[in-house]
């Protein structure tokens, strides 16, 4: 059979494909294939160099303790990795997108504005009366927090 008889060159293609499937299409979120593809890509190039047996016994050993030694080794660092949260602000080209009130809100009173086919919730930290013009300053999902717009005075000079 083709596999056996290229055993080197199949683990180094399946730990290649193991690899690309954890870090392309499962985007990282799990550790299980890239361990086994690592695994395996290394036994693969172990066995071309003549150091692991080129029988199948040899290569599921080897690819079994390099999965195992991995999964020891790079476990917390890369948990470590996805850790990390970025805290930056989100930004979007809805802030600064004015409309006037059509109900009264306060940092207890929330009130809805409908623009773009959704209903977003509006908050507030002071309190703004219906028929106020206000700006968006903040977008979060469903949500904008506005305040009253500053009017703006021309100079005729």
């Amino acid at each position: 059979m083709w596999l056996t008889d290229n055993l080197a060159q199949s683990l180094i293609a399946l730990g290649l494909l193991m690899l690309a499937i954890e870090i392309l299409i499962l985007g990282f979120a799990t550790f299980f294939l890239f361990f086994v593809g690592l695994a395996a890509l290394i036994s693969g190039a172990l066995i071309y160099a003549g150091i692991v047996p080129d029988t199948v016994s040899g290569a599921l050993l080897s690819v079994g303790l390099g999965t195992v030694l991995f999964a020891v080794v790079l476990w917390q660092p890369l948990k470590n990795l996805q850790t990390k949260v970025e805290t930056k602000r989100v930004t979007s080209d809805l802030i600064g997108h004015s409309f006037t009130l059509t109900a009264d809100i306060s940092p207890h009173l929330q009130s809805v504005y409908h623009y773009s086919g959704i209903n977003w919730r509006l908050t507030s930290d002071e309190v703004l009366a219906a028929g106020t013009k206000v700006e968006v300053v903040e977008v979060e999902v469903g949500q904008f927090k506005v305040k009253a717009c500053q009017l703006k005075v021309k100079d005729d000079q």
